[in-house]
């Protein structure tokens, strides 16, 4: 009886959970923060929103001839307890504005309370000193997502870090 009682429980906690979105109205079923399909109307068009983040992969230190090199994390966070956030784009863009990378193929899942990071080198300059990310997400209406970069590096010695915010844009 108690091995009995053993195998259902393994088998309710194997079986009983499937790997689907917290949030029904959304109606997307996921799997390794890649999401396989949509059904009905398309949760993109709905309510996506894009977030601009910017990042620094290089500051000047002395002269404008003169760089220090920076690692950069993008992190996103999602701050939910009950809804799944979905990311469809995050795109890193150059102090000219020209498309350096894009880190999606395919739309991808924060689960509640997640966060995901994207780290450019420090011997990656390819951004320049006025680098971005541009991340468009959707999810349910209540949610509000965290977007942060996080740049550190070092003189000599010493090191430092600083944080920049993400700003909601059309």
């Amino acid at each position: 009886m108690k091995y009995l009682l053993l195998f259902l429980a393994s088998s309710l906690l194997l079986f009983g959970c499937e790997n689907k979105v917290p949030n029904q109205e959304t109606k997307i079923t996921v799997k390794n923060h890649a999401v396989e399909s949509l059904s009905g109307k398309s949760a993109k068009q709905k309510l996506t929103k894009k977030v601009y983040v910017p990042v620094y992969s290089n500051i000047y230190q002395s002269t404008r001839n003169d760089r220090t090199s920076l690692t950069s994390t993008l992190s996103i966070h999602n701050t939910s307890e009950t809804d799944t956030l979905f990311i469809t784009r995050i795109d890193y863009f150059d102090t000219q504005g020209k498309l350096v990378k894009k880190y999606l193929e395919n739309p991808i899942y924060v689960n509640t309370f997640e966060t995901i990071e994207y780290v450019v080198d420090e011997k990656d300059d390819s951004g320049g000193s006025g680098a971005n990310f541009v991340v468009e997400w959707y999810g349910s209406e209540k949610l509000n997502p965290l977007f942060q970069a996080v740049m550190i590096g070092g003189l000599g010695s010493k090191s430092f870090s600083f944080t920049t915010e993400g700003v909601y844009f059309e």
